[in-house]
């Protein structure tokens, strides 16, 4: 009798011990991974403020882990594409409108139009729409970009100029007078790193011309558009108005002419290059502008989205993060970090000095490009090829015809 039970209590410890074990894992947080990247480009901020999110939120959800892991810029697409292809990744991740729908084509992304149901109605039109592929969102903005126009006022007095040049007529205008100066008149980034959205594609949308055709199955940047504005930036760069810089720069303003007080303005800048460029220039000498205008005037913007990986097994928690991210508090905090703007239309960012104020003014003319599976690798076909009439190969009708060439083929493999 005795060892039956001894058997018994043995057995009975067992079962107990086994529940708690079952029950420890049941009762385990799902863990949200998330990669983010710098666009907070202070890194200490940036560490600061992710910390401050992970903390605020697993207050909000105490039973969710959260995991906010930087990454960084150099390689994003290959990396994620590479995680995506092995079934891995991130349960959320950052993303821009151009590449969404690779991602979306590949069964990357789930759709997270029910994060936003309740407040859909409180975001800019334009972001929502610029993170849609065929009627579903498949982001949420939590920050908007714009750039626009900043001038070194101390080099433009030099050169007799008392008004800043906003217009591709001005600026040519302006050219020869800069260049008895001794300096450039406007910087450029023709480096293959460089998005295209911060350089040759502005120029595009100003001459009235498009990367795609309205249908997306071949491209147009090789028409009369892109034809001129190619033509603009090759005459400029032969006269000494884009200094040879140019081809190496890749939009780090402060290692740039533009940063250094070598070239008098910029077309694609950021709030954060103000302040960058501030303290060498003196606040006094900068000037921030409206996008240049040839037949349109328009800028460079879009907005940040978080999307959800189709692959995560706590999609439920991931979309409580997209749920937090975009309320009001933080939308304005992040806006406010970034030095970008916030998308929601009843949480905008109090702008600090008149600067501020200037992009705030530049998000009407902000354009977010346009989306296709294939805008990256184009992109990079195209950057080849500029590089190529800047440096006298080609023509740029030459450049952007073998590069269409190239486009169009890549466009009907992939139909």
């Amino acid at each position: 009798m005795r060892r039956n039970r001894f058997v018994s209590l043995v057995t009975v410890a067992a079962i107990a011990l086994t529940a708690a074990a079952c029950q420890g894992k049941t009762a385990a947080k799902p863990a949200v991974t998330v990669w983010m990247y710098p666009v907070i480009a202070d890194e200490q901020k940036s560490t600061a403020y992710w910390g401050s999110i992970e903390k605020d939120f697993e207050t909000a959800n105490p039973d969710i882990d959260l995991r906010i892991e930087q990454q960084p810029w150099a390689n994003r697409d290959q990396k994620l594409a590479t995680a995506f292809s092995g079934g891995k990744g991130p349960d959320v991740l950052l993303l821009g409108p151009d590449q969404i729908p690779q991602f979306v084509t590949g069964g990357s992304l789930s759709p997270v139009d029910k994060v936003l149901e309740k407040d859909k109605d409180k975001f800019l039109s334009g972001a929502l729409d610029a993170l849609t592929v065929d009627g579903k969102l498949y982001a949420v903005p939590i920050y908007h970009t714009v750039t626009t126009t900043i001038y070194n006022k101390k080099l433009l007095d030099k050169a007799g100029i008392s008004k800043p040049p906003d217009t591709w007529d001005e600026i040519k205008a302006a050219a020869p007078k800069l260049k008895r100066a001794g300096v450039a008149t406007l910087d450029y980034s023709a480096s293959p790193e460089t998005s295209l959205n911060l350089s040759f594609y502005p120029l595009l949308w100003q001459a009235g011309g498009s990367v795609f055709a309205a249908d997306g199955k071949k491209v147009a940047f090789d028409q009369a558009p892109g034809v001129e504005a190619l033509t603009f930036l090759k005459g400029l760069y032969d006269e000494g108005a884009i200094p040879k810089s140019a081809l190496s720069n890749t939009n780090l303003v402060a290692d740039q002419a533009l940063g250094r007080g070598q070239a008098a303005m910029g077309f694609t800048n950021t709030l954060t290059d103000v302040q960058t460029v501030a303290p060498s220039w003196g606040a006094a000498n900068v000037i921030v502008g409206v996008p240049l205008q040839n037949k349109k005037r328009v800028g460079f913007g879009l907005p940040g989205g978080l999307a959800v990986n189709a692959g995560s097994k706590n999609v439920d928690a991931a979309e409580k993060f997209l749920s937090f991210m975009t309320q009001p508090k933080q939308e304005i905090s992040m806006a406010t970090a970034s030095n970008f703007l916030s998308p929601r239309t009843d949480a905008p960012v109090p702008a600090s000095d008149a600067r501020s104020k200037k992009f705030d003014d530049a998000l009407q003319y902000a354009y977010s490009g346009e989306v296709n599976p294939a805008a990256r690798q184009i992109m990079a076909l195209v950057a080849v090829q500029i590089q190529a009439v800047l440096t006298g190969k080609k023509t740029p009708q030459q450049g952007l015809d073998d590069a269409a060439k190239q486009a169009n083929d890549l466009l009907a493999r992939q139909r």
